[in-house]
């Protein structure tokens, strides 16, 4: 493994106070602590395995290349990369609250934020763990295979060495929360070697340790083992077996982060070595088949809401392994519909591995394989953080969204004191030049210490309490709706100060415009009324209304809210462009095929750009000449946002190409997906990385092509590619409105849909231009038929 040195890789150019009602709308806070124990199914039915369900390769992940070659794993807390070579097993741990850096609550000479790996901090490893089999050099072995089954959550190597077969599994299980290697063989074969579990912050080899950072991180891990036949002993620096017919490892470990302000989002009284130590000794008491049933059905609650079928791939497809099929389909041209169903799955897996009970993703999920992420592995607020959460509502998984609303609502206490501290002191270029403040927003990168990094981001409340909103139109949960008011209020009275009035020229009428601002990230540094802020504005104000009428608060306020929506000024096309503006200008002040989509945010994520006749067909034909004009060709997470886009304006086969172009394998750190499906950015030439959203944003695209959705309608197959026309299902999605929607269709048509209410009433379900009105009671379901009559 290589650890690379911790230095800041800068972005290219690219006293706490207490919020009124937040303490119960934080209920439950995650962290790593003690786990109940778990509930054991007594008879768990082995999964279905479909075509698309599991993916294999011929070849082990090199040391030096785990974030594009290693298997990810996770509880939803806890993750690993795993290497899967035969003679050493490599573990890269992490836990999703391993970070370093602090509140960082002062403004440099610039008005930003620091944002260095001390001040702001990073996302860091917590152990390495190795299985050394001296005799099982790669060299050695024959018939070699590694597979990830999407149906289990359970990474296989097998091979065979003189005359035996062996085969190991690893899993991370959430109920047990712990880490997990099974180690078995048949013909006669054995184990013997050792196992290492090391800290990667200097700590020594050790069956557990604990350790801390400057900032008062608490962390720790602990590794036990036992086997059947041979013998298995600890010398205190590692483990060694010998003679094993069957081993089993079993790793955990976490830190002592707690996230409260209230106290400085650690927990004192937690020893994160010694909870480890107890965490696998309890797990290590039962038999390794039940910590995988267990596994299994925990992991299947959530994998198993959702199936999806795009059609059937061809026999000399699916001959081929997971990288072969990728090559073959970018060299071919010829659509594999398994191996692109497979991809929304594995996306899905990612979330449920990386989205439970602890931080949301970041930039890298929860996978590294250093200290040094680039761009700290933060949150950003510009349009990531939210991509890596436009797949969980759509694809069944609901419960991987709380993950970001618990996230949103640990840090506001800080955020709120960070805004009203610093937000209008005379360096940042961004203060309100009405010289009020209230409410909170948040810099361009946020870490999980309350703090802020980089330039301060005044419209990026706006957009994080829209995607909050936007999961309650999944969900119509009442009790998210009132955790995420005080969100919702907050960045609606921080806009009540920002917000300028002026007259536009040739109209005496008054209209307000944001203050100063940066259409994220290109252009004039400091213009008024940019559409990135127009837009996310006015969905604020209009989720806020909504909010407030639905929970009957605030009706006074509401009044106000919905008075100011109604004067914000709202983009129009440029004469010289064609374009919708990006900002108060008929010129394009900024890169034509920029990587942000910030101008069209009022047509995807949003809904006011509407190509249904609802919205002026000039502000849909300007959306679409600017949508046309930024290309087709950029990195993974913006490929996606553009598929969205298409989406949205019905083109299919411009939405399936950037799905496809994400599917292209990343060859030399070329953008595109990895040897193990990781997308990867190319931020210069030669040199990828990993970032994490277009794992998330490219199924989204893929459902959202199949299905679309705002209260109170449905609409099927909106952008159906011929690809995936003769034939095709998809089971579980969610429908904005409080909807789920099972759907099936033939020749292009759909044949059958299934509706199930999770909260919602009343919903028009439609096809090409033919609808049918639906009202349910939550939890009924009604299926209806020949849409194409």
């Amino acid at each position: 493994m290589n650890l690379r040195p911790s230095h800041p890789s800068r972005r290219t150019l690219l006293s706490l106070t207490a919020t009124a009602g937040l303490a119960g709308a934080l209920g439950a806070l995650p962290a790593f602590t003690a786990s109940a124990a778990p509930q054991r199914p007594t008879n768990a039915p082995s999964p279905p395995t479909f075509p698309a369900g599991r993916l294999w390769w011929r070849a082990p992940a090199d040391d030096h290349s785990m974030i594009e070659q290693g298997f990810p794993v996770g509880n939803g807390r806890l993750g690993a990369l795993a290497s899967n070579d035969p003679g050493r097993e490599l573990l890269l741990i992490t836990d999703a609250t391993m970070w370093t850096g602090g509140l960082n609550d002062t403004l440099d000479g610039d008005g930003q934020f620091p944002y260095g790996r001390d001040d702001f901090g990073s996302f860091t490893l917590l152990a390495q763990l190795t299985v050394d089999l001296p005799d099982h050099d790669l060299s050695a072995v024959s018939g070699y295979r590694r597979t990830l089954d999407l149906d289990r959550a359970v990474v296989t190597t097998s091979y065979e060495r003189s005359g035996a077969t062996y085969r190991r599994e690893i899993f991370a299980s959430r109920p047990d929360d712990v880490i997990v290697l099974h180690f078995i063989q048949s013909g006669g074969g054995h184990y013997t070697g050792s196992v290492t579990l090391v800290g990667t912050h200097g700590e020594d080899a050790a069956t557990s340790f604990g350790a801390a950072f400057p900032n008062g991180l608490r962390y720790g891990a602990a590794v036990t083992a036992h086997g059947r036949g041979g013998r298995v002993a600890a010398d205190g620096e590692r483990i060694h077996f010998d003679g094993c017919k069957e081993l089993t490892v079993v790793v955990s470990g976490g830190t002592n982060y707690k996230p409260d302000a209230a106290t400085h989002y650690r927990d004192p009284s937690l020893d994160p070595g010694r909870l480890a130590r107890t965490k696998v000794r309890t797990a290590a008491a039962h038999t390794t088949a039940t910590l995988l049933r267990t596994h299994i059905a925990d992991y299947r609650t959530l994998y198993g809401s959702m199936d999806v079928s795009l059609g059937t791939s061809t026999a000399e497809q699916r001959s081929l392994d997971t990288w072969e099929r990728l090559r073959a389909r970018a060299r071919d041209g010829q659509p594999d519909p398994e191996l692109e169903a497979a991809f929304l799955q594995f996306g899905r897996y990612l979330m449920i591995s990386g989205s439970r009970g602890s931080l949301p993703l970041n930039l890298q999920g929860l996978w590294l394989d250093g200290n040094d992420p680039d761009w700290m592995g933060d949150y950003h607020t510009d349009i990531n953080i939210q991509m890596n959460y436009w797949l969980a509502d759509r694809a069944g998984l609901s419960d991987c969204f709380d993950a970001f609303t618990d996230y949103c609502l640990a840090q506001l206490p800080a955020w709120t004191d960070l805004t009203r501290k610093h937000f209008n002191d005379p360096r940042n270029r961004y203060h309100n030049t009405t010289g009020r403040i209230a409410g909170w927003t948040v810099a361009v990168s946020t870490n999980p210490h309350g703090g802020n990094g980089w330039w301060w981001h005044p419209a990026g409340n706006a957009w994080l309490c829209n995607s909050l909103y936007e999961h309650y139109e999944f969900t119509a949960s009442r009790t998210h709706l009132e955790r995420i008011y005080p969100l919702l209020k907050g960045a609606c009275e921080f806009w009540e100060t920002r917000l300028l009035t002026t007259t536009l020229p040739g109209s005496p009428k008054e209209v307000l415009i944001a203050d100063s601002d940066w259409s994220p990230e290109h252009g004039p540094l400091d213009a008024k009324g940019i559409t990135y802020a127009q837009e996310l504005v006015w969905t604020l104000f209009g989720n806020y209304c909504a909010a407030a009428a639905e929970l009957r608060r605030d009706g006074g306020y509401a009044d106000i809210v919905s008075a100011l929506r109604r004067k914000l000024y709202l983009p129009k096309v440029s004469p010289r462009t064609g374009w919708l503006e990006e900002w108060m200008s008929p010129d394009n002040l900024g890169e034509t095929t920029h990587r942000h989509l910030s101008p069209l945010v009022g047509l995807f994520p949003g809904d006011r750009i509407r190509p249904d006749g609802s919205t002026p067909s000039g502000i849909v034909k300007g959306a679409t000449a600017l949508l046309t004009a930024r290309g087709m060709e950029s990195f993974g997470w913006a490929n996606a946002w553009r598929g969205l886009c298409w989406a949205r304006l019905k083109d299919a086969e411009t939405a399936y190409r950037l799905v496809v172009n994400n599917l292209r394998p990343s060859t030399g750190g070329s953008n595109g997906t990895a040897f193990n499906l990781f997308d990867i950015y190319e931020v210069e030439k030669g040199r990828g990385i990993f970032q994490i959203d277009a794992n998330f944003g490219t199924p989204a695209v893929m459902i959202e092509m199949l299905v679309y959705s705002r209260p109170g309608h449905v609409e099927l197959l909106p952008a159906l590619p011929e690809a995936w026309s003769q034939s095709g299902s998809l089971t579980g999605a969610g429908a904005r409105g409080g909807f789920v929607v099972d759907l099936e269709w033939k020749q292009g048509k759909p044949t059958e849909v299934r509706v199930r209410s999770v909260g919602g009433r009343t919903t028009t379900v439609a096809y090409k231009g033919r609808s049918r009105t639906v009202s349910l009671e939550p939890g009924d379901s009604v299926t209806l038929k020949d849409f194409t009559r």
